[in-house]
């Protein structure tokens, strides 16, 4: 589990291709790197990895073809720079929303608009996104945890300071670029329960 907050910037050195996944190895600064341990989950760009391996400041990861197919670390080049998280202590304080690192589809930028120091991006979703998704509710955008300004049929706005552009990959965002999006849990339960979906009947679990 997550909150949303990103603790700093890391940098993809390299990408290893492996039988059935990529391995990502990243180098994450200092103050991250401090107690990380074989086996600790780190959001990526909002996508919950596990440490696989740890070499000085340089971490490595495993994406396996479903999430290099459902986010955009399938896009990933050396160079490039990823926001990171590592999960959430217990006792540690909520600043941002719960977030899972459970990305649920990526999206576009659709728009940038300049408004002093501040900016607002639009982002372009499917349809079925936006339906768990409400005007001042709570959205995760590469790993960020945003307050959602407005709400349309396959798209989303936010407001974003200057502290967010300059300490996470937005700030360094293009319209057309690719973000993982991962809708508040909230959303997700709601819809369930006022669309009624049930499972087919008769299906059971075999352990």
């Amino acid at each position: 589990m997550f909150t949303g907050l990103v603790e700093g910037l890391g940098t993809i050195r390299e990408l290893i291709p492996e039988e059935s996944a990529v391995r990502l190895r990243v180098e994450l600064p200092a103050e991250l790197v401090t107690g990380i341990q074989l086996g600790d989950s780190i959001a990526i760009n909002g996508c919950c990895l596990t440490v696989i391996e740890v070499d000085e400041n340089l971490v490595d990861f495993q994406a396996g073809s479903e999430t290099l197919s459902r986010t955009n670390l399938g896009v990933l080049q050396p160079g490039h720079r990823v926001n990171l998280e590592r999960a959430l202590a217990v006792g540690a304080r909520l600043g941002g929303h719960f977030v899972q690192g459970h990305v649920d589809a990526c999206g576009k930028v659709a728009g940038i608009e300049e408004e002093g120091e501040w900016i607002f991006m639009r982002f372009a979703v499917s349809a079925e996104l936006d339906k768990q998704m409400v005007s001042k509710g709570s959205i995760t955008v590469d790993g960020i945890s945003l307050t959602l300004v407005d709400v349309r049929l396959g798209e989303f706005s936010v407001a974003l300071i200057p502290h967010t552009l300059e300490v996470t990959t937005l700030g360094q965002r293009k319209v057309g670029d690719m973000v993982n999006i991962e809708t508040d849990i909230l959303g997700k339960y709601i819809q369930k329960l006022t669309e009624g979906e049930r499972p087919p009947l008769g299906e059971t679990f075999n352990a």
